[in-house]
């Protein structure tokens, strides 16, 4: 075989190849999209629930006693380890 051969046979192996995974990639695409519209039509949508709105405690600015004291014990905490 000739250079000019071989190189042909591979070009021609090349493009069998590319259209063999385009064609596999292209089956694979429709088959998603027909599982997916099969599944959207055979579905039961269950209703979102909707949840009733609790007393909502106003927030305020400035956090509780029980975080600042949380808050200075740390603070304590840290700066007694630091010397």
């Amino acid at each position: 075989m000739t250079p000019g051969e071989l190189l042909l046979e591979g070009v021609e192996l090349m493009l069998f190849g590319i259209g063999t995974v385009f064609l596999f990639l292209m089956l694979l695409v429709l088959m998603i999209r027909v599982m997916s519209w099969v599944i959207e039509r055979f579905t039961v949508k269950a209703p979102i629930p909707v949840s009733v709105p609790s007393a909502v405690k106003p927030a305020s600015d400035e956090p509780s006693a029980d975080v600042l004291a949380a808050i200075q014990s740390a603070i304590h905490q840290h700066r007694a380890r630091r010397g």
